[in-house]
């Protein structure tokens, strides 16, 4: 998998890095914003694309 398609996702409480997914850059040109598990926080919370 190239590294170019890979993005950080980051809890929107505790501003963790907890997940790395892969996107399509040339069709979704804004960020992405996924509701998943935080270990830290121990709650489901949305985490959004960091740079």
């Amino acid at each position: 998998m190239s590294q170019d398609n890979m993005i950080k996702l980051e809890c929107t409480l505790c501003k963790r890095v907890n997940y790395n997914s892969k996107k399509n850059k040339k069709t979704l040109k804004q960020r992405l914003i996924l509701k998943k598990f935080c270990k830290f926080c121990s709650t489901h919370a949305d985490h959004k694309e960091t740079k």
